[in-house]
C-alpha cells in the first residue's frame, strides 16, 4: 500500500507545531531538550518525504547530518542539565538566571 506524501508532511506539521509549543511554553530543561528533539524529527520526516518523492539521497544524507548534531546537542545537553540539577535539584530554566554571561 502506498502512503501519499503529503500524509507524511501533515505529520511532521503537527509534530514541528507539538515541539514548538512545547518549547515555547515549557519551563523544564528536559522537556525543552525533548521538544527541540521532536522539532528534529519533523525536520527529518520532511526531509526524507521529499528524498523519496523526487527519488533523490540528499534529503537522506541531510537527514543524516541532522541526527549527528542531534546526537551532540543531547550529550552535552544532558551533561548541563545533571550537571546543573546536581547543585540546585532543579531543572527549571528560570532559576537559571546566573549563568548569563
Amino acid at each position: 500500500m502506498n502512503v501519499p506524501a503529503a500524509w507524511y508532511l501533515v505529520l511532521a506539521a503537527v509534530l514541528f507545531g507539538i515541539g514548538s509549543f512545547g518549547l515555547l511554553t515549557r519551563r523544564s530543561a528536559l522537556i525543552i531538550f525533548m521538544c527541540l528533539e521532536l522539532l528534529l524529527n519533523a525536520v527529518n520526516l520532511t526531509f526524507v518525504t521529499f528524498a523519496r518523492t523526487l527519488r533523490d539521497i540528499g534529503g537522506q544524507a541531510a537527514v543524516f547530518f541532522v541526527m549527528v548534531v542531534a546526537a551532540a546537542e543531547v550529550t552535552v545537553g544532558l551533561g548541563i542539565v545533571v550537571t546543573v540539577f546536581r547543585r540546585r535539584s532543579s531543572t527549571s530554566v528560570d532559576e537559571l538566571s546566573e549563568m548569563k554571561g
